[in-house]
């Protein structure tokens, strides 16, 4: 009798590590790596259409995100001031609106200024951008790379160097 409830609860625990570790590398995205990138309009741009051939960075950000603001400057410096003059290379910034209100243009430019970047930075209307990419009700502070192809090539959540540091190191490949 002890070894059937020793081997059930082991299954349990089995089964509970495997949704674990799925929710934990999901983290909140509803597209995977290898993915097409869903096409989105910004200020009358859609942005992955009229970029193909060019490798985009899509930063989600919001000025509310502490996370997000610690996440800039380095976006900035070790990424934007990097590649910024390359043809080849886009990084746009989009502004998460919350449930309840929009960001405000001067909430955009206090992040702006409290973060000292230059990358273009536009309003998420609705978070409808946001909702193609991750769950609605899932964090911000993430980053999206993909292809010259409009293929979906890294994703990131939350600020951790180690991760910055391989997006880097993807960008740099996918531009060679």
């Amino acid at each position: 009798m002890k070894k059937v409830i020793l081997h059930y609860l082991s299954f349990i625990l089995l089964i509970f590590s495997v949704n674990y570790l799925y929710a934990q590398d999901n983290r909140g995205y509803i597209v995977n790596v290898g993915d097409q990138a869903p096409d989105f309009i910004i200020n009358g741009k859609n942005i992955i259409k009229e970029n193909k051939g060019k490798v985009i960075m899509l930063q989600f950000t919001a000025s509310w995100c502490s996370e997000c603001i610690r996440e800039m400057p380095h976006i900035e410096e070790e990424i934007w001031q990097v590649h910024k003059d390359n043809d080849n290379f886009v990084l746009i910034g989009l502004a998460k609106d919350t449930d309840k209100r929009p960001q405000t243009k001067q909430e955009i430019d206090f992040m702006i200024n409290k973060t000292g970047v230059t990358y273009p930075i536009f309003t998420d209307k609705k978070s409808m951008a946001f909702n193609l990419f991750a769950e609605k009700k899932a964090g911000v502070t993430r980053n999206i790379i993909i292809d010259q192809n409009g293929k979906i090539q890294f994703l990131t959540r939350l600020f951790e160097i180690e991760e910055f540091n391989q997006m880097k190191l993807k960008i740099e490949d996918l531009l060679k």
